[in-house]
């Protein structure tokens, strides 16, 4: 394990149960998230490298974005 890791789990486990429980849910959450992206990343690669990437217009691209957010 990092040391880092280390270091913040050794003072998380001083805390009340309540918040370690709570520190760990979002941690795994976390987690979870970071395996996902990099799957999606992982599909994206194998999609490119087998030649099915296709052009992107950036600025169409964003334009939908922006409306699907309210132009933020």
């Amino acid at each position: 394990m990092v040391r880092t890791l280390e270091q913040a789990i050794a003072q998380i486990s001083q805390l009340p149960a309540a918040d370690q429980e709570e520190i760990g849910r979002k941690l795994l959450s976390h987690v979870e998230k970071l395996n996902a992206l990099r799957s999606e990343m992982d599909r994206g690669i194998h999609s490119l490298d087998a030649g099915k990437g296709a052009a992107l217009n950036m600025e169409e691209f964003l334009r939908k974005k922006n409306s699907r957010h309210g132009g933020a």
